[in-house]
């Protein structure tokens, strides 16, 4: 069993992003600092949805619990496909609003800023299907640890949450325009 502490899986997200970062920008050659700042929206947006999708929920004397790497573990596969099947199996209905809420919540700045920073994305059927992208690589990263579970559910609210996210940068575009009236 491998114990990954949640300081450790932050402070490995934070490298890896410097480091891709660091990368691009060398082989572009200059460094577009407004992009940068812009990516740093992204760069939080992800770092919530890696804590909450990957780390135990629950605080425990304060803290964050380790995510927990069991190999002997693994199968089977905890994969949930049929459409709110798992929605019934919450022990309380705390929980289940919970679930809901956060799944859906969580990826509202999705939506809102992957068309800020990719400008090519800023149309309803190109930014959904590039911010699923996200939601996706998480259930799947999320296949090998024992205490995940990867749920078609949580791909159905992240989605929403994005179109929503996605609604309301369509929104603030319009009235700065001027167009909304």
């Amino acid at each position: 069993m491998i114990e990954i502490p949640f300081i450790a899986g932050a402070i490995a997200y934070a490298l890896a992003w410097l480091a891709v970062r660091i990368i691009v920008c060398a082989r572009r050659g200059s460094v577009d600092w407004k992009h940068e700042a812009l990516l740093l929206l992204m760069f939080a947006n992800l770092a919530v949805i890696i804590r909450f999708s990957f780390f135990p929920f629950d605080l425990v004397d304060g803290h964050v619990q380790p995510l927990v790497f069991e190999p002997g573990a693994i199968f089977p596969l905890r994969v949930n496909l049929v459409p709110f099947k798992q929605l019934l199996w919450f022990e309380t209905t705390r929980d289940l609003v919970v679930n809901l809420v956060g799944n859906f919540a969580m990826f509202i700045p999705t939506g809102i800023i992957v068309p800020i920073i990719w400008p090519d994305l800023d149309r309803f059927w190109k930014a959904i299907p590039a911010g699923m992208l996200i939601p996706i690589c998480i259930e799947l990263a999320q296949l090998p640890f024992a205490v995940r579970a990867t749920d078609v559910d949580d791909l159905i609210l992240n989605t929403a949450g994005i179109a929503v996210g996605y609604m309301v940068f369509a929104l603030i575009r319009r009235v700065r325009k001027g167009s909304l009236q």
